[in-house]
């Protein structure tokens, strides 16, 4: 007898996106789970939709808002377009906006609050209008 799981998906909170411009052209990339901290990305067991993502090594990583910070972890790959349901230590695929228009007092980035990147390095790989 296969394993049955019942799972419930939502919408998530998406009120950090500004417009619908880009949500039908996220792109497939893969997430690092080992990066990420279960009490600060996902207390309640899932990444949050609009979660910024930084691209180190082909996988995703918590982005790293230090204006100084403009290598690796520090150059913006995107937001996660949907929540993430993490289950187990296993990396897995995700959607990632990297085009369109973003609330940036909306974006959820674990403790910290979000600051939409102003160097050209640290926005190099996104197209996003920040408000």
């Amino acid at each position: 007898m296969p394993r049955l799981v019942r799972e419930t998906f939502g919408a998530g909170d998406t009120s950090w996106l500004d417009s619908a411009h880009g949500i039908a052209n996220c792109r497939t990339e893969l997430l690092d789970i080992s990066a990420f901290t279960p009490a600060t990305h996902y207390p309640n067991g899932y990444i949050p939709s609009g979660t910024p993502v930084a691209k180190v090594a082909g996988l995703l990583v918590p982005y790293t808002s230090a204006e100084a910070t403009v290598a690796g972890a520090g150059v913006l790959t995107g937001h996660l377009f949907t929540d993430q349901r993490v289950v187990g230590t296993q990396d897995f695929a995700v959607p990632v906006l990297d085009h369109g228009r973003v609330k940036a007092a909306k974006v959820p980035q674990g403790t910290d609050a979000f600051t939409a990147p102003v160097a050209a390095a640290k926005r190099a790989a996104v197209t996003i209008n920040y408000r």
